[in-house]
């Protein structure tokens, strides 16, 4: 196995490793390991079936499924994340994964499968990176906080097309907003990492409204300054797993009039809270 970093704040592309073999114990071991120093990791021509995804997936933990996306028959932790010219996706800003449940997924895998030949790039931010570049005072000032992440946000344009109330209306139900603390301890590093998203984070809890949307706007753009990023440039059946509670991940919807398909599998995992 061979590691090379990709940038300085996160990301490192492994090679000599191949997934649709037996996944060892010291295998797993050492992409937990790897995910630790590095975040989010890119591995490429992994021609893997979507129950061997999961069996990757699982390494991290017990796996999860999503009220609002389809997925594999008989996998229903297998899901199915697509965008067309007729149902283009909606997601387009920096987030992490799930964010309005209690415990959101701790590792996400995400695996190529339809990918269009120009366009359609991941971005990925480090929030140990973000949290460590804030001046003392600013993180003292954070610790403690709580803010509150919310689905009703994060899905406003499915909720607002005709029927989406009726068709998210279970997923409604079953997710009211949640908080998280702004700061949160990563319980396998020990290292402080930001935990608010421009896609889930309402507001934060304690704050006059003025100044919860300023303190919130300024730490969803500190968080994904360039300084703190890195990008990946799809290609079929490339894996990208990543650490959902240190990092945050942008897609970059160019390829229309292309489509794009990805299957997606999340753990939860352990959780500092």
């Amino acid at each position: 196995m061979q590691i090379r970093r990709v940038a300085g704040a996160l990301g490192a592309e492994i090679t000599g490793l191949d997934l649709s073999s037996e996944l060892t114990a010291e295998t797993a071991t050492a992409l937990r390991s790897l995910l630790n120093e590095y975040e989010v990791l890119f591995l490429r021509d992994q021609a893997i079936d979507p129950r061997q995804q999961r069996a990757l997936a699982a390494v991290f933990g017990p796996l999860q499924t999503h009220p609002a996306y389809g997925t594999v028959p008989d996998l229903p932790e297998v899901m199915i994340l697509e965008s067309t010219p007729e149902n283009p996706s909606k997601i387009e800003v920096w987030h992490s994964d799930m964010t309005f449940r209690q415990h959101p997924p701790s590792v996400t895998v995400l695996r190529g499968m339809l990918i269009p030949e120009v366009g359609g790039d991941t971005l990925f931010a480090s929030m140990t990176s973000a949290y460590d570049a804030l001046s003392q005072g600013m993180q003292r000032y954070l610790d403690g906080l709580f803010a509150v992440h919310d689905f009703a946000q994060g899905f406003k344009e499915s909720l607002a097309e005709p029927g989406g109330r009726e068709r998210l209306a279970n997923a409604l139900a079953e997710n009211p907003p949640v908080r998280h603390p702004v700061v949160q301890t990563h319980p396998e590093t020990g290292k402080k990492a930001l935990y608010v998203n421009a896609l889930f984070t309402s507001h934060i809890e304690g704050l006059p409204p003025l100044e919860s949307s300023a303190l919130l706007g300024f730490l969803c753009e500190h968080a994904v300054l360039p300084e703190h990023t890195c990008r990946f440039r799809w290609a079929q059946d490339s894996i990208v797993l990543w650490d959902n509670r240190s990092t945050q991940h942008k897609p970059v919807n160019d390829f229309l009039p292309a489509s794009r398909r990805l299957h997606r599998v999340v753990s939860e995992g352990d959780h500092p809270y």
